[in-house]
């Protein structure tokens, strides 16, 4: 998985890749050794070429912070293999919109029911990937027409897990 990185308006390229039980890691193409363990929500604790470092996310529905220690980072993640569905979408609000799983991992949470009415940001699904809970919110206000997720089911990158219309 490859993902453009923006921390305080500087761009980084960050790159995981799965291998055995951990993830070899390369920022900026350079290898970086990354032990990391989720000990509560929105808290990573990495151990980075030896140093500890506890990060914090603080998520607004508009921006995203990361919290290292006191200092507070502004952060943009973006994902390139998503960039291109994302931008074609983006603009069109009329008519059903898909959610879709923006990585593989597993369904943990259906935060709606079918036939709800839901505001745009509104928290549909949260998927567990990389022992991370990412939280799939609604592009748009309208009701949701179709579940397809359920708990506890494995998803992969780009899986349909709800349409909101």
């Amino acid at each position: 998985m490859v993902y453009d990185v923006m921390v305080s308006g500087k761009p980084h390229r960050l790159e995981l890749e799965k291998v055995d039980a951990g993830w070899k890691c390369r920022l900026d193409g350079k290898e970086v050794h990354v032990d990391a363990v989720l000990p509560r929500r929105d808290v990573l604790s990495l151990l980075v070429d030896g140093h500890a470092y506890e990060v914090k996310r603080e998520q607004t529905a508009t921006d995203l912070h990361l919290w290292v220690g006191s200092t507070r980072f502004p952060v943009e993640v973006r994902d390139p293999r998503s960039l291109r569905a994302r931008q074609g979408g983006a603009q069109d609000e009329k008519g059903p919109r898909k959610i879709v799983a923006p990585m593989p991992g597993r369904v943990v949470r259906l935060l709606v029911a079918e036939g709800a009415e839901v505001e745009a940001g509104q928290g549909i699904v949260v998927v567990e990937a990389m022992k991370m809970q990412n939280e799939i919110k609604s592009p748009k206000k309208g009701m949701v027409k179709k579940i397809t997720a359920s708990e506890g089911a494995a998803v992969n990158s780009g899986d349909v897990l709800a349409v909101v219309e």
